[in-house]
């Protein structure tokens, strides 16, 4: 008796000890080729809506589901990804959520109709929602704390850079080839992903069974109603007016009380499906406030200035997205310097450095006007995308540093749940704002619109007798009316969008002094032999 209980704790410290038995850069690219097709798939799609509606025969508003259906699906299996994983085993659930996100995309590519693609894109966004958290915490495991910081610069580059390079390469292939190759690109990848996950990923030796007995039915059921009702709402809020949308409404109510029963019984059950406990941990729990506010900000960036581009600036949506493609090379170039400096340099200080930079580039987007160049909209992207750089990767090592490694699964779930959720929330804000801000502003320009303004009835007289020169001078005034109320349209569009850049750089700020709430994670200074 007394020696099994003596071989307990060195069976447990063996495990917390243990090492995979292959190279940790050959794990490191199995595990993230597939994270970075489907972080990549999240946003590819945006700039082929109207493509795909028009090929399927579905309105631009029916299109917008292709996003959403993804995105929901999405969102339920993140947090359930750890339990999920240690009731299939990791390694064989991992695999398998490969080859339905790739056989998922097949489908998506060959579909005839809006309800067959969705219904793929559902399929689709099931498959690809474990590959990010389960990628993080097998490259957590696999490298030893001293190289982390490494390892998380090449997760950064998946999760921050696919994102930003999505709509350029969507934009590219609909345009030279056909939306559906948007899907069909990712069937040698997934097919490389497979063979690698299965060459040289394992599965550790700590990671707790779940018994079919044990399963949370009631849990996993509160989350996905919950999740589900809050991506709708998020998605198509400022479209049904919110909360003046009976449906809207209805919804809202059913994903609080949702929220509130999860976590009231992830609290109490014996075999929770999320462990929410974990938030206990204060690196934990500010890591993950920090990084919904960080996905907030890099989704909404994303969203506000391509659509910025297109609607004021008149540039098509390829080239939209080539102006914001500098970002996505900056951060991709920044993210291998800042994976050297993490466990050199303090952590608190990288990412109080990433807030500061990145609150600068969006009080320099808070200057632009409708004269501004392309270079005046690259150079702000290029610096936000070093300032995002040098938060993310070490704001996910002071996230996780404090934790155990069989605790790793169900934190990064959690973290990347809280990112995407983040983005969500974002986006939809920053949508509601542009919308509403500009019939604000309209409404305080229209004011100058006056015959008692001098300038107004100066700029009104110079057009009507330009029109009336070239035209019929009967016509003439009311189309002089009519351009300068344009004008002020584009104004009032552009003080919102201005407005909106400086909330961006005022958010920043904001976050700065919550990282000091970091607990100072020490990196062991001792060589842990890897093969």
């Amino acid at each position: 008796m007394a020696s099994q209980t003596s071989s307990a704790p060195a069976a447990a410290a063996k495990d917390a000890q243990w090492h995979p038995s292959h190279n940790p850069w050959l794990i490191a690219v199995s595990v993230m080729l597939a994270t970075f097709m489907e972080v990549l798939d999240t946003s590819v799609a945006n700039v082929s809506l109207p493509h795909i509606a028009g090929n399927l025969s579905a309105t631009p508003e029916e299109a917008t589901w292709v996003l959403t259906s993804y995105l929901v699906a999405n969102a339920i299996i993140l947090p359930a990804t750890n339990w999920l994983g240690n009731l299939f085993g990791r390694k064989r659930f991992f695999v398998t959520c490969i080859i339905i996100f790739t056989l998922a995309s097949a489908l998506c590519g060959m579909a005839n109709s809006l309800g067959f693609l969705i219904l793929a894109r559902v399929l689709q966004g099931a498959g690809g929602g474990a590959l990010q958290p389960i990628s993080q915490a097998v490259l957590l495991e696999s490298f030893p704390p001293a190289k982390r910081g490494a390892a998380m610069a090449l997760f950064a580059m998946g999760v921050v850079v696919a994102p930003i390079a999505g709509p350029t390469l969507g934009g590219w292939i609909t345009d030279n080839y056909s939306w559906r190759w948007i899907f069909y690109i990712n069937l040698p990848i997934g097919a490389m992903a497979v063979w690698m996950a299965t060459a040289f990923i394992e599965d550790p030796p700590y990671l707790k069974k779940v018994l079919l007995k044990d399963i949370d039915y009631i849990g996993f059921g509160l989350l996905a109603i919950w999740l589900a009702t809050a991506q709708y709402i998020l998605d198509k809020g400022q479209e049904l007016d919110w909360f003046s949308s009976h449906l809207i409404a209805t919804l809202g109510v059913i994903s609080f009380v949702a929220l509130v029963g999860f976590v009231t019984w992830e609290l109490t059950v014996e075999h929770p499906i999320v462990d929410l406990r974990i938030l206990k941990n204060r690196n934990f729990a500010v890591g993950v406030g920090l990084m919904t506010l960080l996905g907030a900000l890099l989704y909404g960036t994303t969203a506000i200035l391509p659509l910025f581009m297109q609607v004021l600036l008149g540039y098509p949506a390829l080239d939209a997205g080539l102006a914001l493609s500098p970002r996505g090379l900056a951060a991709f170039i920044t993210t291998l310097l800042v994976g050297r400096l993490v466990g050199k340099v303090s952590s608190r200080l990288l990412i109080t450095t990433g807030f500061l930079v990145l609150a600068y580039s969006s009080f320099r987007l808070g200057k632009i006007d409708l004269e501004i160049s392309m270079q005046s909209i690259v150079l702000p992207s290029i610096i936000n995308g070093i300032a995002i750089s040098f938060i993310f990767v070490p704001l996910t090592t002071s996230t996780m540093g404090t934790l155990a490694q069989a605790q790793m699964g169900n934190a990064t779930g959690i973290f990347n749940l809280m990112r995407n959720l983040g983005g969500s929330i974002g986006i939809a804000l920053i949508t509601t704002f542009i919308a509403r801000g500009s019939q604000v502003q309209q409404g305080t320009l229209v004011g100058h619109l006056s015959r008692f303004n001098p300038v107004f009835q100066h700029k009104l007289a110079v057009i009507q007798a330009g029109l009336s020169a070239h035209g019929d001078p009967v016509k003439a005034a009311t189309e002089a009316q009519s351009i300068l109320y344009g004008i002020l349209q584009q104004q009032a569009s552009l003080l919102t969008y201005v407005h909106n850049f400086r909330l961006f750089g005022i958010v920043c700020l904001v976050c700065t002094p919550l990282v000091f709430l970091f607990k100072k994670v020490k990196n062991p200074k001792m060589k842990v032999d890897v093969h």
